[in-house]
């Protein structure tokens, strides 16, 4: 599996992965999934990913991005039929 884009982020997202992948081809696929018994693990690596952009000043660069975008958002965004 690929690594984070935070190092220190490493092991949950590790351990998210293996969750997910296991979650989605022993009961996803064949139709017997009735949560999402992974989302725990993704929620802490979330919220560790979210504090590693904090901490860099990606997240700031990030609302930059989108906010110089929503233009092209809601033109391309639209569902089919524009």
């Amino acid at each position: 599996m690929s690594a984070s884009l935070a190092p220190e982020c490493n092991d949950v997202k590790e351990r998210y992965d293996t969750c997910f992948l296991k979650w989605y081809s022993e009961k996803y696929i064949r139709g017997t999934a009735t949560t999402d018994e992974c989302e725990p693990l993704f929620q802490q690596y979330k919220t560790c990913l979210s504090k590693a952009l904090k901490d860099r000043g990606i997240d700031q660069m990030l609302e930059e991005a989108r906010a110089d975008n929503k233009e092209n958002d809601i033109e391309y965004m639209k569902p089919n039929g524009r």
